[in-house]
Order: structure tokens, then sequence, then C-alpha cells
């Protein structure tokens, strides 16, 4: 089987590769991120994020951000893509200006897809789930930390 691979052509080789990356994207990127753009669109449409930008507002300005930035924390904790697409949205509205996405996108994979990958790497990594809590508290953590000092950036670059 080994002498297979070396009969290939580096065009086929990328030909697999590219097959394999459009699989990826297709199967998983672009459906978490028109969920995204659905769940920002609802939340918009019934009034809710209006509530959420609120309710949220004083801890997020901690950060230099508007309430609403916190549905970008949240979704990207579900899903990197999902953040992403909801910054994005959120940015094509308006509500997101450029400062703040340079403030969110290093949170948004610092702690992204944690739920996703709960079981899939720390389940496979044989890691008891007593120190779940404190593997994802310390992601939120460095998203945190990271949001304060993108912050500092922003002030000094933008």
């Amino acid at each position: 089987m080994a002498d297979a691979n070396f009969k290939k052509t580096i065009f086929d080789i990328f030909v697999d590769g590219a097959k394999k990356g459009w699989a990826i994207v297709t199967s998983s990127t672009i459906p978490n991120v028109v969920m995204a753009f659905i769940i920002i669109q609802i939340l918009n449409v019934s009034g809710l994020l209006k509530i959420i930008g609120k309710v949220f507002g004083p801890v997020m300005g901690l950060f230099g951000l508007p309430g609403e930035a916190f549905t970008v924390l949240l979704s990207g904790w579900l899903s990197m893509g999902g953040g992403c697409g909801v910054a994005a949205k959120l940015f094509s509205d308006g509500t997101l200006n450029t400062t703040h996405l340079v403030i969110l996108l290093p949170a948004i994979f610092l702690m992204g897809s944690q739920v996703q990958y709960l079981g899939r790497a720390l389940g496979t990594a044989n890691i008891q789930g007593r120190y779940y809590g404190i593997m994802i508290g310390l992601s939120i953590l460095n998203a945190v930390i990271s949001m304060f000092i993108m912050r500092l950036v922003a002030a000094f670059y933008i």
C-alpha cells in the first residue's frame, strides 16, 4: 500500500486534498455560518438582540464592546464558524465595527467550539471528566484575557 503513495503525482495529491477540504466546508463550515446568520436574524426580528444588548452591555462594555457582542462569544463557544458568522452578520448590520472584531476574533478561537469538541478531544485523550470544567474555564479565561489585551492593542493601532 505504501507504493501507491509514491505513484501519485503532486496534482493527484492536490486534488485529493481539495476534495477533503471541500467535504469539510460543505458538511461543517457552511452549515454553521448559515445557522449563525439565521439565529441572529431571528434574534433581531424578535427584538431579543436588543434585550441581550441591554442585559450584557455592562459586562461587554469592560472590553469596549456593545452588549450584542455576547452573542458572538456564545456562538463561538458552540462553533467557531458560527461565532464568525454571527460576527459577520453583526458587522454587516452595523452593530459591530472593525475595532470590535479585532477584540472578539482571538477570543472566538481561544474558546471556540468547546461544546463540539468536548467529547471528541477530551474524551479521546482519556481526560477524566472531573477536569473538563477546569479546561473549559481556562479556555474562557484565556479568551477574556485576550479581549483585554486586544482592547489595548486596538486603542494604540486602530
